[in-house]
């Protein structure tokens, strides 16, 4: 371990969510230490809050109380945009329903974060390309999302994922909506990404796609138990 940096460090982290006069606290005091090329599953059964440390972790949402650290940027009183610019620059995202554009090209899909980031658009535009052919979809290009299988639009979506080189792979739930191959399949390509020192925090439900994590984190009440 010695001699890599903390990619994610949350400091005694809760949330609660207030509707009317009641209270309903999700998150009881979690804390998390993330280190450069850590492969980390957090598993835990519906209502245990996984997910929203998920949408905590990837800022897009905010603690109630703790310290959420970020590749050495403490969130703490970060804005709505900064929060945003920071997310789009540290964080790759791949979510269990695709998130892509219905009326946009795979390649226009793979590009958007970019655009964001407001990179060169020649620059952008190879990098998309170079990403979708290592992925298999090079002769995909132009197809749009509905002219893909459910395993080559998650595919999509961690090309996507990777266009800003971000130093994290947030991947929520990323086999859910997958057959048990193309499920494997996007398993390896976390595998290939993690072993070419991506770090990645997987959320899942499933105790065999957990398995394949180098780590596991699990979450029941709102609390980690060992």
């Amino acid at each position: 371990m010695a001699g890599k940096s903390e990619i994610i460090k949350l400091a005694d982290i809760t949330k609660d969510y207030v509707t009317g006069d009641i209270t309903t606290n999700v998150l009881k005091g979690i804390s998390i230490n993330v280190l450069e090329g850590d492969f980390i599953a957090i598993t835990g059964p519906s209502g245990s809050g996984k997910s929203t440390l998920m949408n905590i972790i990837g800022l897009l949402d905010v603690p109630t109380h703790g310290k959420y650290i970020l590749n050495g940027t403490d969130t703490t009183n970060f804005s709505e945009d900064e929060l945003a610019f920071l997310r789009n620059r540290e964080i790759g995202f791949v979510f269990q329903s695709f998130n892509l554009l219905s009326r946009s090209s795979t390649l226009e899909n793979v590009i958007l974060p970019s655009i964001y980031a407001g990179s060169n658009k020649s620059n952008r535009t190879a990098r998309a390309r170079e990403l979708l052919t290592k992925l298999g979809l090079g002769e995909r290009l132009n197809n749009r999302p509905n002219q893909l299988s459910g395993g080559q639009q998650q595919r999509v979506a961690i090309a996507r994922a990777l266009m800003n080189n971000p130093e994290l792979i947030l991947a929520d739930e990323p086999t859910g909506n997958l057959d048990t191959k193309s499920g494997q399949d996007v398993m390896r390509i976390l595998k290939e990404l993690n072993d070419e020192g991506k770090t990645v925090v997987l959320i899942t439900h499933e105790a065999n796609i957990a398995a394949q994590a180098k780590k596991t984190i699990k979450i029941i009440d709102g609390r980690i138990v060992k």
